[in-house]
């Protein structure tokens, strides 16, 4: 059961439901497609599960960093720990900036072993993620959210969320009218609404400048976003 926690503090513990003639309880939380959902959708147990996969991995690629070259361990690194950071990261938009933290904490421990800098003396990241041309975790999953939009306007699929993306079309002439590629952002009460996609993505997209939602092809848009963001990362 997802909801505020008003809304689930109403519900009885012991409360079961009848699906198919089965009596099933809801359980706080639920694991689909490796992703931890818990009933609030606050991610903290799916943020938890991937920071404690990736720091493991990242301690074994330092037993072996002496070995490699550091472009293998860059190549390494994103195989084992990037694509866990990356994995389904668009649902992560909007969450808690201590989950947020926990995840950019284990993005810079994988900097740090690829570019074999000791922590007390060189206490600050972001330069290193500038040096490996990294965008931090914020910025990598408004990319992957963003890029879901233009994929999705491109080519309208998935039906499903195409449906949720609706062309913002002034009733009367606006300083806004000479603006492109807009979206309509549906207004939302509760903060668990506003990161719902037909929300989130809307609010996104927007934001973004006119040359980069206008991009010609899905690799063209994926290079200047990444411009963009890195831009506004490390600016």
């Amino acid at each position: 059961m997802f909801g505020t926690r008003q809304n689930l503090e109403k519900l009885n513990d012991n409360q079961s439901f009848s699906i198919a003639g089965c009596s099933v309880k809801p359980v706080d939380r639920v694991k689909s497609l490796g992703v931890v959902l818990d009933s609030m959708l606050s991610f903290d147990a799916h943020v938890g599960a991937i920071c404690k996969s990736s720091h493991y991995h990242i301690r074994a690629l330092r037993h072996i960093r002496r070995t490699l070259s550091t472009d293998l361990a860059k190549t390494v690194a994103c195989a084992i720990v990037g694509s866990r950071l990356d994995y389904c990261n668009s649902l992560l938009y909007r969450v808690s900036s201590k989950n947020i933290n926990r995840l950019q904490h284990a993005q810079n421990a994988a900097a740090r072993v690829v570019l074999n800098r000791n922590r007390f003396l060189f206490p600050h990241a972001r330069p290193m993620l500038r040096e490996l041309h990294w965008l931090p975790i914020k910025e990598r999953i408004e990319h992957k959210l963003a890029t879901l939009v233009f994929k999705t306007r491109s080519y309208h699929e998935p039906s499903y969320l195409d449906a949720l993306l609706v062309d913002y079309i002034p009733t009367r002439s606006l300083r806004s009218s000479d603006r492109k590629g807009l979206l309509v952002v549906p207004r939302s009460k509760l903060v668990i609404g506003s990161r719902a996609f037909r929300v989130a993505a809307p609010s996104l997209w927007n934001g973004l400048p006119e040359s980069v939602r206008m991009s010609s092809s899905v690799a063209s848009f994926k290079a200047s976003l990444k411009t963009h963001l890195f831009k506004h990362a490390f600016t």
